[in-house]
């Protein structure tokens, strides 16, 4: 089952949804509008291997914005501090940025129960688009878990950056 709106409100209201910072203005139907954080990460690497280290750079976004090009995967993170012991976060790009060429959240959009951060998020541009830090990119659902709840204690859980598989991640500046 997935909140409404004013029940993310509330839940958010007892204490049993982080969203921080939280805007009324950003509430959805049956969502939150989350905003793109104020840095992107890229590899390094021409050709990657999927088992191996990735080295990433860091891209600080400027005022004036960031130009995404196709033929990379961009790294960024939510602004927001998202996360839930009782619900399941569900993060996907906003169908508005879908129809300008940008896809978020392409294959890694359902979250962990008990996980709360800012959330990596995968990003890839089929046009050249310039995006800014804050600008509202996707939007977070929250949906009711039905069993044994077993928070997620794994690697992605304790990081707020953009991080990919491995701990041994590189981040040059």
């Amino acid at each position: 089952m997935i909140l409404t709106g004013s029940e993310i409100v509330k839940q958010r209201e007892a204490g049993r949804i982080t969203i921080e910072p939280f805007s009324p203005d950003q509430v959805n139907p049956n969502s939150y509008n989350y905003r793109l954080g104020p840095a992107l990460r890229i590899h390094e690497s021409p050709v990657i291997d999927a088992l191996g280290e990735h080295s990433l750079r860091e891209l600080p976004i400027p005022d004036d914005g960031f130009l995404l090009r196709p033929g990379s995967v961009y790294l960024g993170t939510t602004a927001e501090r998202i996360g839930s012991p009782d619900y399941v976060p569900s993060l996907i790009g906003r169908s508005s940025l879908g129809r300008l060429g940008v896809y978020l959240q392409v294959s890694a959009d359902l979250g962990n129960l008990g996980a709360v951060h800012h959330w990596t998020l995968e990003i890839v541009a089929c046009q050249p688009i310039r995006v800014y830090a804050g600008m509202v990119v996707g939007q977070v659902s929250f949906w009711a878990a039905s069993g044994e709840k077993r928070p997620y204690d794994g690697h992605f859980g304790r990081f707020s950056e953009a991080v990919t598989p491995y701990p041994r991640l590189l981040v040059s500046g």
